[in-house]
């Protein structure tokens, strides 16, 4: 999966620190290093750079390139590997939104808008409990 600048703050710092320079990079995801440089210019990755301008590569950028070379092993040509891994970002983006509303939704009422404020959604566990859970009378 492609790891957008903004979303590092998930990753693992150790997983992040850009250490391995192009070759060693290369020999880690298993290609050869003008590879490396074919998936930059193509937007498929975007490995640090020093202030000599030489590219460091990190943990998270090695795996990044292992999924690649796994979706192109797979017969998906580089376009589709990028347009694959953004999908796979959105979808883990909305599993993780989905994840929030549903947290959010378990422990307060939404008010709704428009024609039918001053209803609101409520949690269903604070309606209805499932028989095992109902008191007796």
């Amino acid at each position: 999966m492609a790891v957008d600048p903004d979303d590092w703050e998930a990753i693992d710092a150790a997983d992040r620190r850009a250490v391995y320079i192009i070759s060693v990079a290369a020999e880690l995801a298993g290609v050869h290093p003008q590879t490396l440089r074919i998936y930059e210019r193509k937007g498929l990755v975007r490995p640090h750079r020093t202030n000599g301008n030489t590219r460091r590569y990190s943990q998270a950028d090695i795996d990044l390139l292992r999924r690649i070379q796994g979706l192109t092993q797979e017969g998906v040509n580089l376009a589709g590997a990028k347009r694959i891994m953004a999908l796979e970002e959105d979808l883990q983006r909305l599993r993780t939104r989905i994840a929030q509303l549903e947290e959010r939704l378990e422990h307060h009422a939404i008010p709704m808008p428009g024609e039918h404020a001053g209803e609101a959604i409520l949690p269903i566990s604070s309606v209805l409990a499932p028989p095992w859970q109902r008191r007796r009378a």
